[in-house]
């Protein structure tokens, strides 16, 4: 059977299981540059039945020769390879999942950048625009996605309950986030003043447009980590993983912050558990 018209068949399944349309469009994307590898390594078009485990490592190989692909981006493809032959195997398209013999590729863990509750008061300070200042609170007090924040709607910030509803988070998840005391007055202020007389319904928006993009609020980000003359990075990511953090540090139990960030496993959650070198100290020298 042609790849492709297996590739079509796994994306159609993927939908029919309600996966996010975002899942879908990333594995789509990485299926159909792993066929056009094949196509021109071959010169013809590729059939499923004749793809082998060392097709998936010249393409592995070549992501990271030829496209410079980071180590995070090519484990990401073969995620990808091994979920879409999983699927063939188990609909008997194919006699084995070649994708079993392909070894996970390394990475390199890295401490989570974060910000202390002093640095998110100072980007605050640095950023001119009052929209973008309250979403960038928004995302530090109630750890939310930047697509999940951006897509809130009027009826899903509930303010007299104290509580938003995010519907189809990532993995086509909801979940509920409590409204904390420092949040509540600043979103009452916005709806009640300052939040433009619009047809849309998404919460955050602006006159012009309707809508706010997370491609403005990065930009506004960089733009007032630049005033600071921080060398980090800051993205509205960043805002989460400060938010899961400071959580961390203050001793939350890592299964509430799961259920907050919405996280499928606490081996995810987990990740938010680093500490610095003053804690690290203090804690060898309590022997």
């Amino acid at each position: 059977m042609l790849l492709m018209q297996v590739i079509h068949m796994f994306l159609h399944y993927l939908s029919s299981i309600e996966r996010s349309k975002e899942t879908t469009t990333g594995y789509e994307k990485d299926l159909t540059q792993f066929s056009k590898f094949l196509e021109k390594k071959y010169n013809c078009t590729p059939y499923l039945e004749e793809i082998t485990a060392t097709d998936l490592e010249s393409f592995l190989l070549w992501l990271k020769e030829k496209r410079n692909y980071a180590p995070a981006s090519r484990a990401r493809n073969l995620y990808t390879l091994r979920s879409f032959f999983a699927y063939a195997y188990k609909k008997e398209l194919v006699a084995r999942n070649v994708a079993l013999s392909v070894e996970n590729i390394k990475l390199q863990q890295k401490e989570r950048v974060y910000l202390s509750e002093t640095e998110v008061q100072q980007l605050v300070g640095a950023i001119d625009h009052d929209l973008i200042q309250l979403v960038v609170l928004v995302l530090y007090l109630t750890g939310l996605r930047i697509s999940e924040c951006l897509s809130l709607t009027t009826d899903t910030v509930d303010l007299d309950q104290r509580v938003i509803y995010v519907v189809a988070g990532k993995g086509n998840k909801d979940r509920l986030i409590p409204i904390s005391d420092k949040l509540l007055p600043l979103l009452q202020h916005y709806l009640e003043h300052e939040r433009p007389d619009t047809d849309s319904d998404l919460f955050f928006c602006t006159k012009k447009t309707g809508k706010l993009s997370d491609v403005y609020v990065n930009r506004v980000l960089a733009d007032a980590v630049k005033k600071l003359g921080w060398k980090k990075k800051v993205t509205a990511h960043i805002l989460r993983h400060s938010f899961a953090s400071q959580l961390v540090k203050k001793d939350v139990n890592l299964v509430q912050i799961q259920k907050l960030l919405g996280h499928s496993s606490l081996k995810v959650t987990s990740i938010y558990t680093h500490s610095n070198l003053e804690q690290l100290s203090e804690a060898v020298n309590c022997l």
